[in-house]
């Protein structure tokens, strides 16, 4: 199982899981969510295959790996309440290309889609991580937000370590396709802020004319 792991896990990832089974799971989860680089489309699938092996088990697995899930969302929760909408303002004032009006109109598209944002950002990968912070700050209702994150973390883990834990020595075929997934979100969020900035640098040159 070593060879299997080692050859596309991070150390780090292969040692926690050695040493705790399903416990060294979440916690790696829970530091994936607080440092979206860590490659959860790896972690997740060798769970999955750890739970093949007899490693560790499989419900444990999955209960373990949400709960950390959950644990890490938290964490960025309390990050954007305890930064505050006062201080996201004064930050974002900052900004070139980003006014007020944008935070302005950012909560207001929260306040109308907050609940399906965390639930489904759940599945979206950098932004599982990111809605958190936004959720704080607008100081989503505590009880709601970990309900929709503990259901979204629940159905996300539990389709990638099944993955793992039905292909076995196999699991590494999962991270292809989160790869090619991870990579069609990423292209079309940087289509986006493109096209923002793209709009923001039209708007201003209409207004210097103007005057």
């Amino acid at each position: 199982m070593e060879t299997a792991i080692e050859s596309s896990a991070p150390g780090w990832v292969n040692g926690l899981m050695d040493t705790l089974g399903a416990p060294g799971a979440g916690i790696a989860i829970a530091l994936e969510n607080l440092f979206p680089p860590l490659p959860s489309e790896v972690i997740l699938p060798l769970a999955g295959f750890a739970a093949s092996t007899g490693q560790m088990n499989l419900i444990a697995a999955l209960l373990w790996t949400t709960a950390g899930s959950v644990i890490g969302a938290l964490a960025l929760y309390g990050v954007g309440a305890l930064l505050g909408r006062d201080r996201t303002v004064a930050i974002a004032a900052k900004l070139p290309l980003l006014k007020v009006a944008d935070i302005e109109r950012t909560e207001a598209w929260f306040a109308r889609h907050g609940a399906k944002a965390v639930f489904f950002g759940r599945m979206i990968p950098i932004f599982r991580s990111l809605i958190s912070v936004p959720a704080g700050v607008e100081r989503m209702s505590l009880p709601l937000f970990l309900g929709l994150t503990t259901l979204g973390s629940a159905i996300w883990n539990t389709v990638f370590i099944l993955a793992g834990y039905l292909l076995g020595e196999n699991w590494q075929d999962v991270t292809g396709y989160v790869s090619t997934y991870s990579t069609v979100v990423l292209v079309a969020a940087a289509l986006g802020v493109v096209a923002f900035i793209g709009v923001r640098l039209r708007k201003r040159g209409t207004g210097v004319r103007r005057r």
